[in-house]
């Protein structure tokens, strides 16, 4: 059933940002090379639009731009333990760290799992008890470090000492990397789903347009005279959360976490002094930087929680230009995009994407707004 909203509608129905997507467009695996994949390219002004490849970037670029990227990285944040009652298989997956060892989790089966509830992961390498139920039915789980042994290389000594490992040690030996819901395909090579600037541990989830980008891409763009600068957003599943409600002002946006550092800050606002454009890796930086100004469009340093929902009549304060992948039908990203080049204008473009086959999702193709 078609649900594509009339260009008269507007823009507050959720159904507004409907479009139809074959599911064979869902992309399932990522291309060999990062840079090959396809851009198309929309010009927010006129909605005119063209195809070119990802490499191609950098014939949309001018020296004195500023590219900002979020420099967050996935961490295995699935976890497959037991009750340490029942021996029950129970998934955890951590979505936001709330003190040294206490997670924020979302848990399944979830009815049965009651604080007091106690879990053990890896044989006993890590356990974790729940604390608290709290918003959304996501569980406070505590967890704790199990001891492993040492082996000894010396003659029939069975053990020398007893050894302990950091949470995270923990979670790279028994994690996975969790994908999201539309990604039904094992990913064969997990570093794919990590851009290749990634660098504090902390997203459930990966800035997907920022996959696209190879070491050498990205010095080719510094080389030109553009100033790459890097903001932290750790991504968290509520960004494959569906919009419930019809009316999208009753949308209560999940909150994530964000750092923009002193350097960064500067960076961004001399380009702006001096008639630069500030082009935006993904929604996550985007989101990072419109919620780290003020009112007169001065970034600031320092760090947050943030909730900000940028869609239609959202009125940008830094950003010029948007680098981004395709998104799912009625999400708060598509109205993210948007509010940048207008409802009218990214159906449109969508749809002609539909058309020439690109590959749509985390693992597909990008758009360059600007």
């Amino acid at each position: 059933m078609n649900k594509q909203a009339t260009d008269n509608s507007t823009g507050f129905l959720k159904s507004d940002y409907y479009y139809d997507l074959p599911q064979e467009l869902i992309a399932q695996h990522p291309l060999e090379k990062r840079d090959a994949s396809r851009l198309l390219h929309l010009d927010k002004e006129t909605g005119a639009v063209e195809h070119r490849t990802f490499r191609d970037i950098l014939t949309f670029l001018k020296p004195g731009d500023c590219l900002v990227l979020n420099n967050t990285k996935v961490i295995p944040a699935r976890l497959y333990g037991k009750r340490t009652d029942t021996g029950g298989v129970v998934e955890v997956l951590l979505l936001r760290r709330r003190e040294l060892m206490l997670w924020e989790c979302l848990v399944r089966p979830g009815k049965k799992a009651r604080p007091g509830m106690k879990l053990s992961f890896g044989e006993g390498l890590l356990y974790g008890e729940i604390k608290d139920i709290v918003d959304e039915g996501n569980r406070l789980i505590e967890f704790s470090i199990g001891e492993t042994e040492e082996e000894s290389d010396r003659g029939t000594e069975e053990t020398v000492s007893k050894k302990t490992v950091t949470f995270e040690e923990v979670l790279d030996k028994l994690g996975e990397m969790p994908l999201p819901p539309y990604i039904t395909e094992k990913l064969e090579d997990q570093t794919r789903y990590q851009t290749v600037y990634a660098k504090y541990d902390g997203s459930a989830a990966a800035p997907t347009a920022g996959l696209h980008f190879t070491p050498e891409l990205l010095k080719e763009v510094e080389e030109m005279g553009v100033n790459l600068c890097y903001v932290t957003l750790h991504v968290g599943l509520g960004t494959f959360r569906p919009v419930k409600e019809e009316n999208i002002l009753d949308h209560k946006m999940h909150t994530e976490w964000y750092e923009v550092t002193r350097e960064s800050a500067g960076l961004i606002n001399r380009t702006k002094q001096k008639g630069g454009r500030v082009i935006c890796v993904g929604t996550t930086s985007c989101r990072t930087i419109e919620s780290a100004a003020d009112e007169n469009g001065d970034v600031k340093a320092g760090s947050a929680e943030t909730g900000i929902f940028i869609y239609p009549g959202y009125e940008f304060k830094v950003l010029d230009g948007l680098i981004t992948n395709f998104h799912l039908p009625e999400s708060t990203l598509i109205m993210l995009v948007s509010a940048l080049a207008g409802r009218e204008k990214v159906l449109a473009a969508y749809e002609e994407a539909v058309r020439e086959r690109y590959r749509f999702f985390s693992l597909g193709d990008a758009m360059l707004i600007i």
